[in-house]
């Protein structure tokens, strides 16, 4: 049974959502303000956390920011009443998984839990050798299975999705691979996020990667379609 933390500080949401969770069959707990929220983060194993952005105490983007500083990797959705595209890329890049606008119905609800769950199982860590390899992409050094990285031999944060989007790329290495395609496979079919988001995400991936950012070598540009990845010798 999967166990969710749902943290939201209007109750009758919050005792709604944990209703209908729970009659889906999840494992809920449950905190009405930031603070204890994180607390229960940082304290107990949860498979996912849904997470409201205006919170008292700790907002919920810096909840997501210092969860992921932590290192610890459980999946995230935000909860926002605010629908620009400045506050969904904000929080995509603090490192949630996904995120939902209010108001929402259970049944869209539902539906990025279950997809959430599924990619998150699908990358989950096991003890076989063979995922404990190191791969190099420019300055880089990466476990795509571990979600750890490392610039010059020192501990890197990265969000969720950064990893997710930069192997993504690597499984598709000298292929060109459009902005539409990224946002399926990365983010899924139902995601509401623009193209512009995918290009902030790259900026970010060169920041690390490319020895000059401005004249990148690794994750190059292809005009009017997308990105592909290039590993040099």
């Amino acid at each position: 049974m999967y166990r969710i933390l749902v943290v939201e500080d209007e109750i009758p949401m919050l005792q709604g959502l944990k209703d209908n969770l729970e009659i889906e069959g999840y494992s809920v707990d449950t905190a009405s303000d930031g603070a204890l929220g994180y607390e229960k983060i940082m304290t107990n194993t949860y498979d996912l956390i849904i997470l409201d952005v205006m919170l008292p105490s700790i907002s919920g983007f810096d909840i997501c920011k210092k969860t992921r500083k932590e290192g610890n990797q459980t999946p995230i959705i935000i909860l926002t009443a605010k629908g620009e595209e400045l506050n969904k890329v904000l929080g995509l890049e603090l490192g949630a998984d996904d995120y939902i606008t209010k108001p929402f119905s259970l049944r869209e609800l539902l539906a990025r839990i279950k997809a959430v769950l599924r990619r998150y199982s699908e990358n989950k860590i096991n003890d076989s050798p063979s995922v404990k390899t190191l791969t190099n992409i420019g300055r880089l050094t990466i476990n795509f299975n571990t979600y750890q990285a490392f610039l010059q031999n020192k501990p890197l944060h990265m969000t969720h999705k950064e990893i997710e989007l930069l192997s993504y790329l690597y499984k598709r290495k000298d292929k060109v691979v459009n902005r539409n395609e990224l946002i399926e496979n990365v983010w899924g079919i139902d995601a509401n996020i623009t193209t512009r988001t995918i290009d902030n995400f790259i900026v970010k991936l060169r920041q690390k990667i490319e020895d000059d950012p401005n004249n990148p070598q690794h994750i190059i540009t292809v005009h009017g379609i997308g990105y592909k990845l290039i590993l040099k010798d």
